[in-house]
């Protein structure tokens, strides 16, 4: 049973001793996300971020765990390394050097990588420069300023840190992806969401004493969160599995093929890559309605708030485009005809080559508008939790996909540790529905 599994982890030394790692790794950057970056004013800072609820800056403090919110060393988080790694992905399309090199294996992942570092390097000297001039600008409600010495100084100091900052993060998740379990990156992003969850907690608790939110309220909340992440368990792990066949062929003596396998497309490809950059786009005008006093602008900003047609609409749309787009770029239709081809597979029923490449799409195509609707359903919920119901937090959207994801690739790596050492998994078949047939 799930207990057994759990108890067969203290059991492999070299396990434990992963789990060991990714814990400590974790905890040396919750620690960054309280040391603060020198010349600011909490009190004042912290003020601004009161009202700067629900825009782009809300958005990425939630990714950096709150760090952003205190301006610590890790304000700029792990973002600029997922930015820099979506435009490499994005410019390996267009750019004959960068696609060769994603076809090259090993040394060519390791060339990709450096580039990606650089990029992150580059967008946080750019990032930081901009905070540091908008902190400048920043005023509590009461007018006390966020910088305490603003000037060129403060300016080349922040960039500095920040950039150190997300320099650091960038190593730890390596790290942790080397030396213990799961993706460290995605790993630092589930431990910055996780940890904003208890004062969520708490601040449900406040409106429950308070008689603010009912009783019934709470109760009908907890029972639809259960529901929802199980929800999302069973469509992150759906698929829709093409049968392949292999042709017989004789080298020497012996026969080899003749098999049958699958082609397993998921559900939702773009995992959570729409959400996100469809968030960003979103919060832009309420960003800078935040920053300026133009009167036009500011209404504008107040119109576009999440739970209202004119937010909810343009968002759902956003999400739709960029699943399809994702997908198309990440998900090449044609290059896997051509393999499959080569090493004699086929599909039954279709002819290798165009046909082939032209099935995949097709199926492909109608699969990725089952997950458009799914995500957009999913992110939409926030909203309406907290217009009809009053939530004081967010409930779903791009974190609630980050934290159920991350968790179920997690204990996926870790049962797998256990069953290629003969050890019972989590389940008691030892296996994660929906991966065992891989």
């Amino acid at each position: 049973m799930i207990g057994g599994g759990f108890g067969n982890i203290f059991k492999i030394p070299e396990l434990k001793k992963r789990i060991l790692s990714t814990l400590i790794l974790l905890v040396v950057y919750r620690v960054g996300v309280h040391i603060p970056t020198p010349g600011i004013d909490g009190g004042a800072l912290a003020a601004f971020f009161e009202r700067a609820a629900g825009t782009l800056l809300g958005l990425f403090d939630m990714f950096s765990g709150g760090a952003l919110e205190r301006l610590s060393v890790f304000a700029l988080g792990i973002m600029p390394y997922i930015s820099a790694s979506i435009i490499l992905q994005l410019l390996t399309v267009v750019i004959p050097h960068l696609e060769r090199l994603s076809k090259e294996g090993e040394q060519g992942r390791k060339k990709i990588t450096q580039y990606t570092r650089y990029g992150t390097v580059v967008i946080s000297i750019i990032q930081g420069f901009g905070i540091a001039v908008g902190l400048e600008q920043m005023t509590s409600p009461g007018g006390a300023p966020v910088v305490l010495v603003p000037g060129w100084g403060f300016r080349i100091m922040t960039v500095m840190t920040l950039t150190a900052g997300t320099a650091f993060i960038m190593w730890l998740g390596e790290q942790i992806t080397e030396r213990g379990v799961g993706n460290g990156i995605s790993l630092i992003i589930f431990c910055g969401i996780v940890a904003r969850l208890p004062a969520a907690l708490a601040n449900t608790g406040r409106l429950l004493s308070a008689g603010e939110m009912s009783i019934f309220t709470a109760l009908f909340l907890l029972i639809l969160v259960v529901g929802v992440v199980g929800f999302i368990v069973f469509v992150e792990q759906g698929q829709r599995r093409i049968k392949v066949e292999y042709a017989k062929r004789v080298v020497g003596r012996r026969m080899y093929g003749g098999q049958s396998t699958y082609l397993p497309l998921k559900i939702n490809t773009a995992g959570v890559i729409p959400p996100i950059f469809a968030s960003s786009i979103m919060m832009f005008p309420a960003t800078i309605g935040s920053f300026v006093d133009v009167p036009w602008l500011k209404a504008v900003a107040q119109a576009m708030q999440p739970g209202q047609v004119w937010w909810e609409l343009p968002y759902v749309g956003l999400i739709f485009f960029f699943c399809y787009f994702y997908t198309a770029v990440t998900f090449n239709p044609v290059d896997v005809a051509d393999n499959l081809k080569k090493y004699g597979g086929h599909i039954p029923g279709i002819r290798p080559g165009k046909n082939t490449a032209d099935y995949i799409d097709r199926v492909l195509t109608r699969i990725t508008l089952g997950g458009a609707i799914y995500v957009s359903a999913v992110c939409v919920l926030p909203s309406v939790l907290m217009t009809q119901f009053r939530v004081p937090f967010y409930f779903g959207g791009t974190a609630l996909l980050i934290v159920v994801g991350v968790a179920i690739d997690t204990v996926a790596q870790m049962e797998s540790h256990m069953l290629t050492r003969h050890y019972e998994g989590f389940l008691k078949k030892g296996s994660i529905s929906g991966r065992s047939r891989r």
